[in-house]
């Protein structure tokens, strides 16, 4: 069966931690991994650098997140097929870029979304309200179109703006409910992305960090479950490469399939 293959990556920035080199590791490794979709966090993209080009290859078409650093770190989502439509939230709150594509099983929307840091839930509640709104507009009359939303949310699985996004709350009288890759594959397992076993998160500037999921990828439910079914979830560059690691997060990779039938219907 057909599967869209799916990855979310904090680069960690250039700038830091022998950058240019662990560039050189994800170059060398990512595109071998066989991604259809691709969301990157702490990504450079300027004149003389486009990280993103550069570690995915020329068959991704890339899409940047508003919002850019004065030195043009920050996210992207690309795909290797055309892109029908683009859509971007951008208030001085929230952002998101939403993007149309044709993959193998018929049309997608795939969302990228930028969260705040680890003291502001709060505004990370508004940021996840806002994009879930975002979303649910550009779905009006869509109900059988598939939605993957992907990112480094900065949340664990316990904080209020992923339970929101995975249907455990509701936050001012909205809800949603999107299902997370990694917890239907691995219930019992913690699956820490940003982690004290990786020596770069202990050398960054979270020197106290005690481990936590906060890299996702999640896919959109109706009132009868998720359209696409997780086929693979697991961690990528989870050890390093002649001593170096890649970044101080792990990526998640998914690889995403139509159920067996659609929900809401009974079995033919």
């Amino acid at each position: 069966m057909a599967v869209v293959r799916v990855i979310t990556f904090n680069l960690l920035t250039v700038a830091d931690a022998d950058g240019r080199v662990r560039q050189e590791i994800v170059r060398q490794v990512l595109p071998g991994l066989g991604p259809d979709i691709v969301a990157l966090q702490e990504v450079t993209r300027t004149a003389t650098l486009d990280q993103a080009a550069l570690v995915l290859g020329p068959d991704f078409t890339i899409v940047d997140l508003p919002g850019r650093s004065p030195g043009g770190t920050g996210e992207c989502l690309a795909t290797h097929w055309p892109l029908d439509a683009v859509h971007t939230l951008d208030t001085p709150l929230a952002s998101a870029v939403a993007v149309e594509v044709r993959g193998p099983f018929g049309p997608l929307l795939v969302v990228h979304h930028r969260t705040y840091q680890l003291d502001q839930e709060g505004t990370r509640e508004q940021q996840a309200l806002a994009t879930a709104r975002f979303v649910e507009e550009l779905m009006i009359g869509l109900d059988d179109l598939p939605v993957i939303l992907l990112g480094d949310l900065n949340a664990a699985p316990d904080a209020a703006s992923i339970r929101f996004l995975t249907g455990k709350q509701s936050l001012e009288g909205t809800s949603v409910r999107y299902e997370d890759a990694w917890a239907a594959t691995h219930p019992d397992e913690p699956g820490h992305t940003f982690t004290p076993r990786n020596p770069l998160v202990r050398a960054g500037q979270m020197p106290l960090e005690r481990g936590r999921r906060i890299d996702y990828v999640l896919v959109r439910s109706g009132p009868h479950g998720p359209l696409l079914d997780v086929a693979d979830c697991r961690l990528i560059f989870t050890e390093p490469v002649d001593d170096v690691w890649a970044s101080d997060h792990f990526g998640v990779l998914a690889d995403l399939q139509p159920p067996p039938h659609l929900p809401g219907r009974w079995a033919e």
